[in-house]
């Protein structure tokens, strides 16, 4: 499975992408609204879980890379999650701090949504994230969801969830900015 955008390509993760992932995930600055930086186990555990995740569901956070060069750049993907006890389907990413404010998260965000609405039969698609994450919940704005909830949570202490309908994605114009997807 392979999405194209003007600028990125999301992928299927492998045990490849490890170095490149523990880099991001490592990073105390990136994962400032973690409750920590990942060590080398749980980042492995985080390229498994993805890998159970594609063969369960067929999606899953998938390996974010520039087109132009091949460099692994971070994650985007859709998974299951626990947003205030509901078992929703959220689009979640994580780039590296070097490439920050250059709309990569956004962009790959929307390809992301669109997949999701073209490829799944959900009605909604969330983004959730601590209260504290204004980047997180600035690409989750700028990928035409709105806040639907903000709630306690143990993990976050509080945390904001953002949705997108099928009808208002429908609304947006499909595709905008997605080359192809298959």
């Amino acid at each position: 499975m392979t999405i194209e955008t003007e600028r990125l390509l999301l992928r299927e993760y492998t045990m490849d992408d490890f170095d490149a992932l523990y880099e991001i995930m490592s990073d105390a600055e990136t994962m400032e609204h973690y409750p920590a930086p990942f060590d080398k186990a749980r980042t492995r555990g985080w390229i498994e879980w993805n890998l159970e995740n594609y063969a369960q569901y067929g999606f899953g956070l998938w390996a974010v890379v520039l087109k132009e060069t091949g460099e692994f750049i971070g994650d985007c993907g859709v998974t299951i999650q626990n947003i205030d006890g509901e078992k929703l389907p959220e689009i979640g990413y994580h780039i590296h701090k070097k490439y920050w404010r250059r709309g990569y998260a956004k962009e790959a965000a929307q390809a992301v949504r669109d997949w999701a609405f073209r490829n799944t039969e959900y009605d909604a698609i969330y983004s959730y994230m601590k209260y504290t994450n204004v980047a997180s919940y600035s690409t989750a704005m700028a990928n035409g969801m709105k806040k639907v909830k903000e709630y306690p949570d143990p993990k976050n202490t509080i945390s904001y969830a953002f949705a997108i309908t099928r009808e208002e994605w429908e609304l947006l114009g499909t595709g905008d900015g997605v080359i192809g997807s298959f």
